[in-house]
C-alpha cells in the first residue's frame, strides 16, 4: 500500500460519496488510476464496503450501553453461539472479544433505561452461559474513530 492508496483511504473515510475526480484531485490523480486502485482496494478486501454513519442523537435509540459480559464456559461451540445469539439482535451495535476480567464488550442502542431493563431481562439474559455481567452508561461520546492510517 503506497502512499496515494492511504490517501485515497483518507478521502474515503471522510466521505465516501466524492466522486472519482474528486477523490483523484485530493490525492493527486486522475479519475483512472484513482478508480484502478480504489477497484484494488475493494478486491483485496482493504475497502469492505461503503456505508452511511447515523447520528445516534437523532435515532429512537439514542442511548448507548457499553455492557462487559463473563461466560461460564470458553469453550469453541460456547463462544460461537454466544457471537451467533448477539447478531440477531438489533439493539447490539458492536462486539468485542477481549482479554481480562470479562470476555466481551457489547455496544448496545437503546432508547432508554426501560428500554435497556426490557433488553436485559428479554434479550441478553434469555442468552445461556453468561456469569455475570456489568453496565455502563455513555455519557457523551467524545471521539468517533477512523481507522488510522499511517503515513
Amino acid at each position: 500500500m503506497d502512499k496515494y492508496d492511504k490517501n485515497i483511504l483518507r478521502e474515503l473515510q471522510i466521505d465516501s460519496r466524492k466522486n472519482l475526480s474528486e477523490i483523484g484531485a485530493a490525492v493527486g490523480l486522475s479519475s483512472t488510476p484513482c478508480w484502478n486502485r480504489i477497484k484494488r482496494l475493494e478486491q483485496a478486501g482493504v475497502i469492505q464496503n461503503y456505508t452511511v454513519n447515523l447520528n445516534q442523537d437523532k435515532m429512537p435509540l439514542s442511548e448507548t450501553i457499553i455492557v462487559q459480559v463473563s461466560l461460564n464456559d470458553h469453550s469453541d461451540e460456547t463462544v460461537k453461539k454466544f457471537g451467533e445469539d448477539l447478531e440477531r439482535i438489533p439493539e447490539v451495535i458492536e462486539v468485542f472479544l477481549v482479554s481480562g476480567e470479562y470476555d466481551y464488550y457489547i455496544k448496545i442502542a437503546v432508547s432508554g433505561t426501560k428500554h435497556y431493563e426490557r433488553f436485559l431481562r428479554e434479550k441478553l439474559y434469555k442468552i445461556p452461559g453468561i456469569r455475570q455481567s456489568r453496565s455502563n452508561f455513555v455519557l457523551r461520546r467524545i471521539k468517533q474513530a477512523k481507522f488510522p492510517i499511517d503515513d
